[in-house]
């Protein structure tokens, strides 16, 4: 999912200590997921677990300790199993991505994450909701979307900026440093956009739209854009940019 999002380029003389992309292990996870936290307080989709019909009587504190427990289990997840990466000077921007072959599944990363605490704190309604209705939608989404490519692609399962880190380039920054890896590598990228506005900028990197999906459970439908992005190979001497993006990737029937 995506909240936050830049179209601004970094400077182009040199990076300075905060255009810097870090690697993350656990010992700064919490503060990541504090700052994705912040970047996804409005989304939709995040709060689409927590703002229920039985939760009415939850304190906005409540609801926001909620929000930053499950924000903090999927970081935590995300640097066992995953590739947590962050830019700015306080984790201002934090995306994490899962890479080929990997997943967060088995049963010992739910468990040193706290992602299997998760399901026991949300109400009745919010369970329901992450468990029987959103983890399987993405993942059948995915599987169907991907093909036989759905295990050997990029997923960018998660990136924000704070609000007042953004259009600093810091998420395109952090999305490029993977996309240059998978072009490198002949492999797909793929996300899901809950922010109707970030669509038209993952565009801008290479991301199409392959399929809107939606959640259904809540007052109002809840829309997931879902996107690919296919490799895009360099440039050869005599060749011009009209041709230098790869044929879309053929999947076996």
């Amino acid at each position: 999912m995506s909240e936050a999002s830049s179209s601004s380029s970094a400077p182009s003389n040199g990076p300075t200590q905060h255009q810097v992309v870090r690697e993350l292990d656990l010992a700064e996870s919490d503060a990541a997921a504090d700052s994705l936290a912040l970047a996804f307080a409005h989304d939709d989709v995040a709060m689409y677990f927590i703002d229920t019909n039985d939760t009415e009587r939850w304190t906005d504190q409540e609801k926001w300790d909620m929000h930053v427990r499950i924000m903090r289990s999927i970081v935590k997840a995300h640097c066992l199993k995953g590739l947590v990466l962050t830019i700015g000077p306080n984790h201002d921007c934090v995306a994490l991505w899962m890479p080929p072959g990997k997943n967060m599944d088995d049963r010992l990363t739910m468990f040193r994450s706290g992602m299997w605490m998760i399901n026991r704190k949300l109400s009745a309604e919010g369970q329901h909701r992450f468990q029987k209705e959103f983890l399987p939608l993405l993942h059948r989404t995915k599987e169907e979307v991907l093909e036989s490519l759905d295990n050997d692609s990029w997923y960018l399962v998660y990136i924000g900026t704070k609000p007042a880190s953004r259009g600093k380039g810091y998420a395109r920054t952090l999305i490029e440093h993977v996309t240059k890896q998978a072009d490198d590598q002949g492999r797909v990228c793929y996300l899901e956009s809950s922010n109707e506005a970030n669509p038209a900028i993952y565009r801008k990197y290479g991301f199409e739209t392959e399929r809107m999906i939606q959640l259904t459970r809540g007052p109002k439908p809840v829309e997931m854009e879902v996107m690919v992005r296919q490799p895009v190979r360099k440039l050869a001497s005599d060749e011009t940019p009209a041709n230098h993006r790869l044929a879309p990737i053929t999947k076996p029937v």
